[in-house]
């Protein structure tokens, strides 16, 4: 007596156990990837700092400027040439927290 076994059905069970086992590989997986993004986010957020509040900001600036320049005028056309422009700032800035500030 031969047993006359179905291969296209066991080909399908093959197939959904297969399916089965990766669905379950990526479910599993979704707890990680979402901690390592979460992970990524805090990880830029704290990179941009703290918050300041304009209003608490305080700044004391001396800006200095100094250019040489030469125009020349020939047959109604100006031409403007600058050969050194410099400019420097010095002076002090406080800047105020966010949470210093009261909210109204």
């Amino acid at each position: 007596m031969f047993i006359r076994m179905n291969k296209r059905g066991q080909s399908t069970l093959e197939y959904g156990i297969l399916i089965a086992v990766v669905v379950g590989a990526l479910i599993a997986m979704s707890v990680y990837m979402k901690r390592g993004l979460q992970g990524r986010l805090r990880t830029s957020t704290d990179d941009i700092g703290e918050q300041f509040s304009p209003a608490a900001t305080t700044s004391s600036y001396t800006t200095t400027s100094e250019s040489v320049s030469s125009e020349v005028n020939t047959a109604g056309v100006t031409t403007t040439t600058i050969s050194k422009d410099a400019r420097a700032r010095t002076g002090t800035e406080t800047v105020g927290a966010l949470d210093s500030e009261t909210w109204k």
